[in-house]
């Protein structure tokens, strides 16, 4: 899901409540279950959840960067015209230009999505263990230490 969030206009769908990173979680939960033959905790959900943010934070950074790259063409075109055309102050221009392809902008959205991350896949991991819990057959209840 950090592939997802690192890509032009489909990271768009973090927008929607960090989507792909609740996605994330939820397919970590669900991946958890099926090796698994008991059902898992809302517990072992969080924590697979929340390590799949993590891992998914640095993805995205990752290939944010290269993305910026190709992307800066374009937005320092963008700002130009804008910048003609009288509809930005100076000094937001200079700052929207570093901050957009710059070291600070990465910094920004590292920690970004450290933190989103990190609360929003824990939230899709405990929602993926609710989800794809496997039901608890009476019976089968294993007994083994």
């Amino acid at each position: 899901m950090g592939v997802l969030s690192a890509l032009p206009l489909v990271n768009l769908g973090n927008a929607c409540c960090c989507l792909w990173v609740i996605c994330g979680g939820a397919v970590a939960a669900y991946l958890l279950q099926q090796d698994q033959p008991t059902p898992i905790t809302p517990g072992d959900g969080a924590l697979v959840g929340l390590l799949a943010g993590l891992f998914g934070a640095l993805v995205t950074v990752a290939l944010s960067i290269p993305f910026n790259l190709m992307m800066a063409p374009m937005q320092r075109a963008f700002l130009q015209r804008m910048s003609r055309d009288g509809q930005m102050p100076p000094a937001f221009e200079d700052f929207a230009s570093t901050f957009a392809v710059g070291v600070i902008g990465t910094i920004v959205l590292a920690v970004i999505m450290v933190v989103a991350g990190v609360i929003f896949s824990t939230l899709g991991g405990l929602l993926g263990a609710a989800l794809f819990k496997k039901p608890v057959h009476p019976g089968s209840a294993s007994t083994s230490l």
